[in-house]
Order: C-alpha cells, then structure tokens, then sequence
C-alpha cells in the first residue's frame, strides 16, 4: 500500500470539513474518481505491455476502479480501489480464452514475480510515477467543485 500527504491543500480541506456529509461525500468522490482514472489509464497503458498478443486476454481490460463502499460504510472515508477485476464466480476448468475482458488470473504473476520468473510490475509504477498528478487533479477538481456550491 502506498500512503501519501496532502499537503498546501489546508485551506480546501478545511472548507470540505465544514460541509454536511452528502455534500462533501459528493466533492471529495467525485474529485477522488477523477484522479483515480489518471492512474487507470496508466496502469492500462503499463498493462497493455505484458498482455499476450496471441491470446484473446487482456490485463488492460479488466483494470478499473471500484467505489470502496464497505470503507466507507464503516468508517465514512471516501476510497477508491484500483486494481485488476475479474468476471465473479469461479474460473471454468481449463481456464479457456473467453476473449478481451475474459479472466486474467495470471495479473498477479507479473506484478509480483514468482521464485523462477523476476516481477515485472505495471500496477504500482502506474500509481508511483502519478502521485503529483493524482493530487493536483483531485486538488483542482475538488476547488472546482467546491466553487460550484452556493
């Protein structure tokens, strides 16, 4: 997990805080998705790399982000989670080509590495080479947003 600071964000904070929960639940997820899809279309583009062209499969495809509604049930924080989804119930026996967004249960091999195959990681460079990015898009999104509100 990679943690960061906001920083010189005081003054946009403090006004985020004095919102009632609907609202400031509304600027800060739509700020925080804005930034999320810089670090989608990276990680994609990262992805796009390792995916097999003689396959139907692609990692790409099936890279999103995902409103952490438990997170914020429990806790009332806004997160998103960006990783590499797959279609929910089991993989068939076999593991057959279903095609672009078919199952890519192998995602996990590359970003991490085996003890015989080195690790060549698309997901957490997409969001490390970002981090600047990220926080001045939810910045600039969030000051918008904020302006915006009567």
């Amino acid at each position: 997990m990679t943690q960061f600071d906001l920083k010189g964000m005081d003054q946009a904070i403090g006004r985020i805080k004095a919102l009632p929960n609907d609202v400031r639940k509304k600027v800060v997820m739509g700020a925080l998705r804005k930034s999320a899809t810089l670090v989608v279309k990276a990680a994609k583009a990262n992805a796009m790399r390792h995916d097999d062209p003689a396959t139907g499969r692609k990692i790409a495809s099936n890279i999103q982000a995902r409103f952490g509604s438990k997170t914020y049930k429990a806790t009332g924080d806004v997160m998103y989670r960006i990783g590499v989804a797959n279609p929910k119930g089991a993989i068939p026996k076999g593991n057959p080509d279903e095609g672009d967004k078919g199952p890519t249960p192998h995602w996990h091999l590359l970003e991490l590495g085996t003890e015989t195959m080195r690790a060549t990681p698309f997901m957490l460079p997409a969001l490390t080479g970002n981090i600047d990015a990220a926080v001045s898009t939810f910045a600039a999104e969030a000051t918008k947003r904020l302006d915006k509100l009567p």
